[in-house]
């Protein structure tokens, strides 16, 4: 929306944002405990409740991301031409990319082949064979991570940003959403299923590219709020509903790929995602379209709280996974302490750093302080 010559601010997207790095935050610390692989394990697994933790948050955490990126290129290619567009981009997602790749990604490689025992000896001693291979999933045998590991986010947010510029610019206005769209777009993901490429934090990309695209004409829309709020009973029916049945399924046996049973396991999980996410856009809109100091920090450390995370993580899950600790306990403290570790780099040593500032996807002080005066 256009105040004068000034996009108007949508502070409830900014806080789904902050909210979604957060919950990610937990999201891969609950990955040290559950059945699935990862990069390291605990020495105890939970298949209950962690599991059911993940499987929720894993249904929606990254499309919401995809979603509120649609939304951002919206608003952002309002405010600057194509040419400032792609630099925005290149500089607030390829730096901390290639930096994440070449700094923060071969000591999490260095502790994956410790705890599986693939190789023995110090992490100099490993580096010079970081680019021995290819790294493509967990237990793998190559070492160079190009897309970042848990960066792939940013890689992918960067190859979507300029594939969809020659769409976007031929429309660029948000299109008029209509109660229509509640069934023609979740069948449209439902379908995109078909279309196996590659699967990244557990959905496919072309899903990913609905979604992105679906931020930039539908959820922009200015009518998109009112249209969900009339009809949110309903969503959040389908949610419960769904999040249930997901979840049960998934616990009882995953269904085989292939199958009639997978079609429409994949389509419920499908509709899960679609609802939460309308009423995660409802919630966010009804309770949180305000402004405040928190919401002001939130926005600026969220790009380098997502970039450091996992490194922190898994440094810290690799010294507590043989101690004798209650799995609560553990998770408390993986939590607090990883949380701590980050938020002390950011608050005291990055925000300060120009240098820093940059590898980490953060405005120069000097555009983020220009920012803040004309907000």
């Amino acid at each position: 929306m256009m105040e004068g010559n000034r996009v108007k601010r949508h502070y409830d997207f900014d806080w789904v944002r902050v909210l979604a790095t957060f919950m990610v935050f937990l999201y891969h610390c609950s990955m040290f405990f559950n059945p699935f692989p990862w990069h390291i394990k605990n020495n105890e697994l939970n298949a209950s409740y962690i599991l059911v933790f993940s499987l929720f948050v894993g249904a929606w955490i990254m499309p919401i991301f995809f979603s509120i990126s649609g939304i951002s290129v919206s608003y952002g290619l309002k405010k600057r031409s194509i040419s400032a567009f792609i630099k925005e981009r290149f500089i607030r997602l390829g730096i901390p990319l290639v930096f994440g790749v070449l700094i923060l990604t071969p000591p999490q490689i260095y502790i994956e082949r410790l705890t599986n025992n693939q190789f023995k000896g110090s992490f100099f001693a490993f580096f010079p064979h970081f680019f021995d291979g290819v790294y493509l999933d967990f237990g793998g045998t190559g070492n160079f991570a190009f897309f970042g590991l848990h960066l792939w986010y940013l890689l992918v947010l960067l190859v979507f940003s300029l594939l969809t510029i020659p769409l976007f610019k031929w429309a660029r206005n948000p299109v008029i959403f209509k109660k229509v769209h509640f069934v023609l777009l979740p069948t449209l993901l439902i379908l995109a299923g078909s279309l196996k490429t590659q699967n990244l934090g557990g959905w496919d990309l072309i899903f990913y590219l609905l979604i992105f695209v679906y931020g930039f004409y539908f959820f922009s829309s200015e009518n998109f709020k009112h249209i969900v709020a009339s009809t949110i009973s309903l969503h959040a029916i389908v949610a419960i509903c769904t999040t249930f049945l997901y979840i049960m399924w998934f616990m009882e046996g995953y269904p085989e790929p292939g199958t009639l049973e997978n079609f429409i396991f994949y389509s419920v999980r499908t509709i899960n995602c679609w609802s939460l996410l309308l009423c995660i856009f409802y919630l966010a809109e009804k309770y949180l379209s305000i402004s405040n100091r928190f919401l002001k920090y939130g926005s600026e450390v969220s790009m380098p709280f997502y970039v450091l995370h996992q490194p922190v993580i898994i440094l810290i899950a690799f010294l507590i996974r043989d101690v004798s600790w209650s799995i609560p306990v553990k998770l408390i403290f993986l939590i607090s302490v990883s949380f701590t570790l980050i938020m002390l780099c950011y608050h005291f040593v990055i925000r300060h750093v120009s240098v820093l500032r940059i590898l980490f996807g953060m405005r120069t002080m000097k555009k983020a302080t220009v920012k803040k005066e004309a907000a």
